[in-house]
């Protein structure tokens, strides 16, 4: 077992119980770009399902004015480097095509100008929730789209029950001060044997994300999120996953054969370099909910 930060702060520590379980590399995790941290189950939580443990403090801000004030002029801009992006999309891809749908339905929850969905993938709907109309307008990926603040109102009543294969949040989970409804929404309106993919790394507009999310490290955090899918609804299985997969440093050249080609060295330098900025970028993390 991996024994896991569990924070202490804001009275949070009272949702979690036990140690997390490590998954690893296993033969049953054949999936390239994600390397399973751990795995939860009902009994790491102090609580059950229908139960609530956070408080209004846990879930308080320091900017507490309405978001639709701070989301009024849009923001084409990324949020994460260019190797979380890639990192994100390439275990889109993978985990899409292990769902072995003729045609994935979408939902991408506080959604703006870009997804990060695979081109290489057949859709049905894809559906963005987010803040800001002229973000969602400029998404080519998305079907359709509403903007709708779910921190006033997480009610998703717009669509039926069992309506998509798979729900993303990217860098946004921190920011929700009602997780309880958004989750059990969630888990309604998935389809059996869909999933939910929250995504986070460590950049956030501090004055927005709530409170425990700020006094907690990365395990901490995947642990406030997989506590949001116990507490919420019977999910039958719940996963962190770090997705940001290190690359070794390529072998430098021997010094006798760059004295003899200083282009072998040069292209030594330019690959390690390469490598050095995906490795030190930032982190890309998921909790994974199957219903």
């Amino acid at each position: 077992k991996l024994v896991g930060t569990i924070i202490a702060a804001a009275g949070s520590a009272s949702a979690f119980t036990s140690p997390l379980k490590t998954a690893g590399r296993s033969k049953h995790n054949t999936l390239r770009y994600s390397n399973s941290i751990c795995t939860f189950d009902a009994e790491d939580f102090a609580g059950k399902t229908g139960d609530w443990p956070y408080t209004d403090a846990d879930l308080n801000r320091l900017d507490n004015s309405v978001d639709t004030i701070f989301y009024d002029e849009p923001r084409f801009v990324t949020h994460i480097d260019d190797g979380a992006i890639a990192a994100l999309t390439a275990f889109y891809e993978e985990e899409f095509t292990a769902l072995n749908k003729d045609k994935l339905d979408v939902l991408d929850l506080c959604s703006s100008w870009i997804s990060h969905l695979p081109k290489d993938i057949s859709y049905g709907n894809v559906v963005g929730v987010g803040m800001n109309e002229k973000e969602l307008k400029a998404n080519e990926q998305l079907t359709n789209h509403f903007v709708q603040d779910l921190n006033i109102n997480p009610d998703l009543s717009q669509f039926e029950d069992d309506s998509f294969d798979v729900i993303c949040n990217v860098v946004s989970v921190d920011y929700l001060t009602k997780p309880l409804e958004i989750f059990q929404e969630m888990h309604r309106i998935l389809r059996p044997g869909g999933v939910s993919l929250m995504t986070f790394s460590n950049r956030l507009f501090a004055t927005k994300a709530v409170a425990m999310w700020l006094q907690a490290d990365d395990i901490g955090r995947l642990t406030i999120v997989a506590s949001y899918y116990n507490y919420s609804a019977d999910w039958k299985s719940i996963e962190a996953l770090d997705i940001k997969e290190k690359q070794p440093l390529p072998e430098r050249p021997p010094t006798a054969e760059i004295m003899k080609n200083p282009s072998l060295g040069l292209a030594w330098m330019t690959a390690a370099g390469a490598v050095q900025k995906n490795n030190e970028g930032d982190p890309m993390f998921v909790v994974k909910g199957v219903k």
